[in-house]
């Protein structure tokens, strides 16, 4: 029986390795973690991570060839493929701080594999990496190998939270990078035969370690890309008058350019996009390029900008103050259909007009008050570092209160900001969200979820972002 184990019980090792355990049924898959209090959550009927599918799919496996663990180096030890799933978060301090990536955790990873294996070990990189990581990780594991043979193979996960179990059970592709060399192929080859279970073979790309590492990067990149360029033109659309949503379509109409990653929004958010493309930012000045380093910098600016754009309007229409004025905030999680904030973008908002000295009504269906508050209280980098290493109990932003139902975080509120597209936004009763608010009442629509035209009808202020704007907001500066 082949077994695997996963360090890392995180959004990537829990579905991917639960998917893994549902497809093998003769494959042993543990998935080990320092963290005790993750891994009771994964054994619990309250799992850690909100993805649909995901609890159908752990219940059918566990206990059966699907085990959460702490006893790491026990299982490390027993596994004949190990996959490397910890956090590469952004260096926050030192050589490259800010876009670096840091590899401390793998590292460790490394050498804990190192110290306890006492067979041959397949180890595949699963996590986001910087490319040539395998590379460092090869050198730890051949100069501590005690005569025991390891092979790399990078296998980038390419989920899309939200909609990650369909993701893995249908995938668009799955790659698989290693070493040109007899042993390299046939650890390739192992690890194909996994996923083969499932997944028609001319699915599954084979490529050298480092095209599979610098491809997830790139991958990352053109999404966030295309982000950024609608967002760009949303701007543009304001200024003259243009409707975004129609110049999307007709832009998406073209089939070498398609229709995905089209919408226009306050900006993008998640665990990856901004921390890929700074890698390949740093990657890019390390290796001598600066002019393709900056050419993807702008794909951050223009998000930076994006964000700052909506909160400049938001205070610049209500009077060019917001301080003292509750404002609801409807959605705080990066996208809809889960629960994480990493980077959304809705902390950079919120923070803007905290900073204009506004009072903040949050809601969101899936995102807890102490979450909130420990990403309002953070610094930028911090989230993507253990839990006992960011501060502990965050100061709680008095400011900002969060409630469990959009009617309550919008009554008695000036303005409303739409932050994440939440379905339940779209049929929300806005006639009665208008009578229990302040006038002039305003909706700022980040997602542009609402009908507009509707909402004017009722009497708000709206503004959608790449929208024909408001009489009223036509004479306020875009740009504070």
């Amino acid at each position: 029986m082949v077994k695997i184990c996963c360090i890392g019980a995180g959004y990537v090792g829990g579905p991917t390795m639960a998917v893994i355990a549902l497809k093998c049924p003769s494959i042993e898959v543990v998935v080990v973690d320092i963290s005790v209090t993750r891994i009771a959550a994964w054994n619990s009927d309250q799992l850690p991570i909100y993805e649909p599918g995901l609890e159908d799919v752990v219940k059918q496996c566990r206990g059966r060839n699907l085990f959460f663990s702490t006893e790491v180096e026990k299982h490390v030890c027993e596994a004949d493929i190990i996959f490397v799933s910890v956090n590469t978060p952004t260096k926050t301090r030192g050589l490259g701080a800010g876009k670096a990536a840091d590899l401390t955790y793998w590292e460790s990873a490394a050498r804990m594999i190192a110290d306890v294996s006492k067979s041959d070990k397949i180890v595949v990189e699963k996590s986001t990496v910087p490319v040539k990581t395998a590379e460092a990780i090869e050198k730890i594991l051949t100069h501590n190998s005690k005569g025991i043979n390891y092979q790399i193979l990078s296998n980038p996960e390419f989920l899309a939270e939200g909609t990650a179990i369909q993701d893995l059970f249908n995938p668009d592709r799955v790659l698989i990078g290693g070493r040109e060399t007899p042993e390299g192929q046939k650890a390739v080859q192992a690890l194909k035969e996994v996923y083969a279970n499932w997944v028609p073979e001319d699915r599954i790309i084979t490529t050298n370690l480092w095209s599979a590492e610098l491809s997830k990067l790139a991958a990352n990149a053109f999404l966030a890309q295309r982000i950024s360029s609608v967002n760009a033109i949303s701007a543009l659309c304001e200024a003259t008058g243009a409707n975004v949503a129609e110049v999307a379509y007709a832009v998406g109409k073209d089939s070498r350019i398609g229709p995905k990653f089209l919408n226009a929004s306050v900006g993008f958010g998640g665990s990856c996009f901004q921390k890929d493309i700074l890698n390949l930012v740093y990657i890019c000045e390390c290796n001598g390029l600066p002019e393709v380093a900056n050419y993807w910098k702008q794909v951050i600016k223009i998000n930076d900008y994006q964000k700052s754009r909506f909160v400049n309007r938001v205070v610049s229409s209500m009077f060019n103050t917001v301080a003292g004025k509750k404002i609801a905030v409807l959605g705080f999680a990066f996208k809809k259909d889960t629960g994480d904030t990493r980077e959304t973008p809705a902390i950079d908002v919120c923070k803007g007009l905290l900073g204009d000295k506004a009072k903040i009504s949050i809601y969101d269906p899936q995102v807890t008050e102490d979450q909130i508050q420990r990403d309002l209280a953070m610094n930028k980098f911090d989230w993507d570092h253990p839990i006992h290493l960011q501060p502990m109990s965050p100061t709680a932003v008095k400011e900002v209160t969060v409630t469990w139902d959009a009617y309550e975080a919008t009554k008695g509120a000036h303005g409303v900001c739409i932050l994440t597209e939440w379905d339940e936004f779209k049929t929300l009763d806005y006639s009665k969200i208008y009578q229990n608010m302040q006038k002039p009442a305003f909706v700022f629509d980040g997602r542009n979820v609402v009908d507009s035209d509707k909402l004017r009808e009722i009497g708000f202020i709206v503004y959608s972002i790449g929208k024909p704007l408001d009489p009223w907001l036509k004479d306020m500066p875009a740009v504070a």
